[in-house]
């Protein structure tokens, strides 16, 4: 059994975060090149480029990529033959989340009564944390900052089997094209289908998690994700709802097993920022 203390956590945790916030991943720098080249709006390819210039000066100058510093939202893989000592993991994880915020200058948007108080919590906590269970003596943690306006534009729907995967298609699509430009895009569009009610919405926001270069596994979801896609992209909203043929960077799926009574549905959307790090300890 491989023990690790969880005062070795909190540093991993505060980096993970603060470096989050300040530098985006290469697979988003390429693919909104990538979409630069081929969008066909001056005004749209203005807003790419100072999107891309912000994302530099971020790094360089070392400060948040935007305002909107996000929920903190960790993902744990932890294999079953690790042991955490010294304390409680959850508690090292906040501590982690407390010192990111206030040593990265990050903003602190939790409130500590969703509807009646609404008090901030003056540090960003407590984090979302959700846990796996995996193989192996390793854990992987994975830091996604998630922006209010980007997760306020997703939604979960119980469709009917009936509905098929072109009422899946176009549930997503109308998504996209209700949220206009709201969650900031271009956006990444996470799609989770099956399982139960909650596991649709964690598989969509794990499906943020995929590299943007990486195509579905699955032949047959990859051209799925291709024609929502398109069918987004078409829809003219463009680079912060101010037109154009790029609103969206990709579509990534996700999907489990469901009850034979129903079909799970999530839209999870991200914002042009696209925030995550993530390491593994070995």
């Amino acid at each position: 059994m491989k023990k690790i203390n969880v005062k070795e956590i909190t540093p991993v945790i505060r980096k993970l975060f603060i470096d989050a916030n300040y530098y985006i991943e290469q697979d988003l720098v390429d693919k909104m090149n990538e979409f630069l080249e081929i969008e066909k709006s001056e005004t749209a390819r203005g807003i790419i480029e100072l999107i891309l210039d912000n994302h530099a000066e971020a790094a360089s100058e070392k400060m948040p990529l935007c305002q909107d510093t996000g929920v903190a939202i960790v993902f744990l893989e932890v294999g079953q033959d690790v042991q955490f000592v010294g304390g409680n993991l959850n508690n090292a994880i906040n501590e982690g989340v407390r010192q990111a915020y206030k040593d990265g200058y990050l903003r602190k948007s939790m409130v500590d009564d969703p509807v009646i108080k609404r008090i901030n919590t003056k540090d960003n906590t407590p984090a979302i944390i959700y846990t796996d269970i995996v193989d192996g003596d390793k854990v992987k943690i994975t830091v996604a900052p998630k922006g209010g306006g980007a997760e306020n534009m997703s939604e979960v729907k119980m469709m009917k089997a009936a509905d098929g995967i072109e009422g899946v298609k176009n549930f997503v699509v109308d998504r996209i094209i209700q949220s206009g430009g709201n969650p900031c895009p271009p956006v990444v569009v996470g799609v989770g289908i099956g399982g139960s009610f909650e596991q649709c919405a964690l598989l969509a926001k794990k499906s943020l998690l995929r590299p943007l270069d990486k195509i579905n596994e699955d032949s047959v979801w990859a051209e799925v994700e291709e024609e929502i896609l398109t069918r987004i992209n078409d829809s003219g909203i463009g680079p912060m709802g101010l037109g154009g043929n790029t609103t969206a960077l990709a579509v990534n799926i996700l999907s489990k097993p469901c009850h034979i009574a129903s079909m799970p549905v999530a839209v999870n959307v991200q914002c042009h920022c696209h925030r995550h790090k993530s390491i593994v300890l070995e």
